[in-house]
């Protein structure tokens, strides 16, 4: 072998061995990453978030002609980055979908939800540099609005929009994402993370932190006590939604959508649509991002919860639907407040569903835990086991727990009543006037326990009928 090819595969095996080593040293998830992120700032003592951040870019490759514009060249200034460490920045920040529906760019975080960190870091530092008061160069650009228009102006009939989400291969030491459907050209990690980067980038304008890893770490490793939500703080991943729709108009949304079509015009050429020609496609398309994202509450999916298959054919059901049946665990017990615990329930009570009922599958549509989330059960299309002689006519909603003599968090209940009913309504799954039923109401059981009971009578849709006076 001659010297230039001895040169070519000593590189080469180098750059594999630099690659192995990366992803041995950490996995695809937010604690990791935050690790990565102290190491760089340990690299360079004294260096400030900007700095990192622009360190961190340039170590992604994300330094094109639109990020440029708001936040200037990545490869001014500042220490390279180890190679093994650059290796795992590139993978875990620089956002792409392949062909086999695997999506790169993503890290899983504690709470169970998945997050494109590119938006994250851009609107981070987009947040850093805005210099008025009041005002945010390029946050809304860098993080959401650019991708909504390439999404927005590809549209069809035949195209979705936005989403999907996806599972991981392991929850404790993710490496490989994987799409549940045909993806879109904007997924649920990059609306996770474009609205992060949105809610932190405005955080940090205001805060100033001293280091990028103290943000990353107080936003998505936030530990709930025993009150859940309800007494957590603002700023914490779980509050995702919330915190965006209460500083992210839709008006504002489409306009910078606009705004950043308008640019990309500018900056690579005349062929792309007009702004004119897009604004009707835009409106269309911010109808469905507020129904998923803004009415719609998150939802874990059963594979990220660790569901078995259900066993035989499932029944679809005919939406919508009448009826909504309110229903408690009683075991497990105790809310649960951690992604994994709400799993480890979930799993809990499908195992009890197939092996001791024998059911084809956990009973309950969908399953409320304390820490901020929807545990998909059968689902919005698959007709449950939840409540005796009325499962076709109605979804099944438990709330992990039992609440005889105690309530579920407010925040969980508002979950339900304000937003899964709401998007069960806005998506054809529910009819408008649908009537809401504790599970004792038409079935003899003390579900969805006394305490409960009483409280979800004074909700909106409350509906009485034959068990409404029995003693049990």
């Amino acid at each position: 072998m001659d010297k230039g090819c001895w040169k070519h595969t000593l590189v080469a095996l180098v750059v594999v061995l630099v690659s192995t080593f990366a992803e041995a040293s950490f996995s695809c998830h937010m604690d990791d990453f935050i690790k990565a992120v102290k190491q760089v700032e340990d690299g360079d003592p004294g260096s400030d978030p900007v700095a990192v951040l622009k360190r961190l870019r340039r170590a992604a490759g994300l330094n094109d002609a639109f990020i440029q514009h708001f936040l200037g060249d990545a490869n001014s200034g500042g220490p390279e980055i180890d190679a093994a460490l650059s290796v795992y920045i590139r993978k875990t920040v620089h956002h792409r979908v392949t062909e086999d529906a695997k999506e790169e760019g993503v890290v899983l975080t504690s709470d169970g939800t998945t997050v494109a960190l590119m938006p994250v870091l851009l609107g981070i530092e987009a947040g850093l540099l805005s210099k008025t008061e009041g005002g945010y160069q390029g946050l809304h650009q860098l993080t959401l609005a650019k991708d909504l228009a390439l999404s927005f102006r590809h549209s069809s009939p035949l195209t979705p929009v936005l989403g999907p989400d996806g599972c991981w291969d392991s929850v404790t030491s993710p490496q490989v994402f994987t799409l549940l459907d045909s993806p879109s050209l904007v997924t649920t990690a990059q609306v996770n993370g474009g609205m992060d980067g949105i809610v932190l980038g405005m955080e940090a304008k205001s805060r100033h932190p001293l280091k990028l890893s103290s943000l990353l770490t107080e936003y998505y490793c936030h530990q709930l006590d025993r009150e859940g939500l309800d007494v957590a703080p603002r700023l914490i991943s779980r509050r995702r939604r919330e915190n965006f729709r209460g500083l992210v108009s839709r008006p504002v949304l489409i306009r910078q959508v606009l705004k950043s079509q308008e640019l990309m015009r500018k900056l690579v050429g005349r062929r792309l649509m007009r702004v004119r020609q897009l604004r009707p496609m835009v409106k269309e398309g911010m109808r469905e991002f507020v129904q998923k994202y803004i009415e719609c509450p998150p939802i874990i999916p059963r594979c990220m919860w660790g569901a078995e298959p259900y066993r035989g054919n499932p029944t679809n059901l005919s939406l919508p639907l009448s009826f909504l049946y309110i229903h408690h665990t009683h075991t497990p017990s105790k809310p649960c407040l951690t992604f994994q615990q709400c799993s480890a329930d979930m799993r809990s009570m499908q195992r009890f569903h197939q092996e001791d009922r024998g059911w084809d599958d956990i009973g309950y549509s969908f399953v409320a835990g304390s820490d901020g989330y929807i545990y998909e059960g059968r689902g919005w299309h698959t007709r449950g086991a939840h409540t005796l002689g009325h499962n076709s006519i109605g979804y099944g909603v438990s709330f992990i727990g039992d609440y005889m003599a105690t309530l579920p968090s407010q925040h969980s209940m508002g979950l339900v009543r304000d937003k899964l009913a709401t998007c069960a309504v806005s998506g054809g799954r529910l009819v408008a006037n649908f009537t809401l039923q504790g599970h004792r109401q038409v079935v003899n059981t003390s579900c969805p326990g006394d305490a409960f009971y009483n409280e979800i009578r004074g909700w909106k849709h409350f509906g009485v009928c034959t068990y409404e006076h029995m003693t049990y």
